[in-house]
């Protein structure tokens, strides 16, 4: 295989675990941070917890090997985004860690001051995770200040910028439909009632959140500096967000979850299309801007990582897989049947 060739599959495997990973998490994040909203009492929040509690974990691990396999295959744009967005990712960890903890310790005592404050916690362990991603990935594809040594020379206030705010409050509230489509799929009874009402009220603000931030990327002309024109995805990715709300008013779950997480893959698509083959761009001089080409590592090392990917992901998807299928049925607020 060419060294092009690998660079560009590299590019594409990457692209891929970031559209797992959002397509993965993204209901968990929902889910988290609709819980103390929807579970009005204990059995309630924690059949909303249960309906995650088995996959989760498991979700994450797409965003390791997302992080893991950017440092190994290009370790140019690994040094420059962790280090310039440093502080953002250490806020990301906390609300991560905020979560994991909070999963974990929330059944240790039945006091409901106890289990209230940890239910808190997930919820906001995941809006702050969902808004700092969704700001981070604005901000990759508007560009940000990048000198010729490849450092990065902004910091945080830099990247709370309009544009990357407004990306990172849509991811929120699409991480919010995309949770509440998973709920209205897992749960039964009066909850999976309430769930779909909620769902349909967070569609109407998705929307026009989502059309603000196409717009306001195609007015500032972030589309036009990537090679590869994203062309119909972007519209297809408004359609079928679209398609949620009618099949939400015809208590269509399960197709309107599939149009949710439809969106949230044509999204990521759009996103790296529009950059390729830059990885990050430079507002400062765009010849500064890393690439595929200039970020990547040496061949040998990316053909290893390709036979190493041939052998153990098929295996993964396949435990993931079946783990998912294992826990496919829906929930109940019964709390005889529930698990702490």
């Amino acid at each position: 295989m060419s060294y092009e060739f690998l660079q560009i599959l590299w590019f594409i495997l990457i692209a891929v675990l970031w559209i797992g990973f959002f397509f993965l998490e993204g209901f968990d994040f929902g889910v988290g941070m609709l819980l103390p909203f929807l579970g009005k009492k204990d059995e309630e929040r924690r059949a909303i917890i249960n309906t995650i509690g088995s996959v989760w974990d498991g979700n994450e691990v797409w965003l390791l090997t997302a992080g893991g396999a950017t440092f190994a295959a290009f370790p140019e744009w690994y040094a420059t985004m962790f280090s310039g967005f440093y502080l953002a990712l250490f806020l990301l960890l906390v609300g991560l860690i905020l979560r994991g903890i909070s999963f974990e310790y929330r059944s240790k005592d039945a006091a409901p001051a106890w289990r209230n404050r940890f239910d808190w916690m997930i919820a906001i362990g995941s809006f702050l995770s969902a808004l700092l991603l969704g700001a981070a990935f604005a901000n990759l594809a508007r560009g940000v200040p990048i000198n010729a040594d490849k450092m990065f020379t902004g910091n945080l206030f830099t990247l709370l910028n309009p544009y990357g705010l407004l990306g990172g409050v849509t991811t929120v509230a699409i991480f919010l439909l995309h949770g509440a489509n998973f709920l209205g799929l897992k749960l039964e009874g009066e909850m999976r009632n309430r769930v779909n009402a909620a769902a349909k009220k967070i569609w109407a603000v998705t929307t026009v959140l989502y059309i603000l931030l196409g717009v306001f990327t195609y007015v500032a002309g972030f589309w036009s500096r990537g090679v590869v024109n994203p062309g119909i995805v972007p519209i297809a990715a408004v359609v079928v967000l679209l398609l949620a709300g009618y099949f939400l008013n015809r208590k269509m779950e399960g197709w309107s979850f599939i149009m949710v997480a439809l969106n949230i893959v044509l999204t990521q698509v759009t996103f790296f299309s529009m950059t390729f083959p830059n990885v990050m761009l430079s507002t400062t001089n765009p010849d500064w801007s890393l690439t595929i080409y200039n970020a990547s590592s040496s061949q040998y090392t990316l053909t290893v990582m390709s036979i190493v990917a041939l052998i153990f992901v098929p295996i993964v998807l396949a435990y993931q897989g079946w783990t998912y299928y294992m826990f496919r049925k829906r929930i109940s607020t019964d709390k005889k049947t529930l698990v702490y």
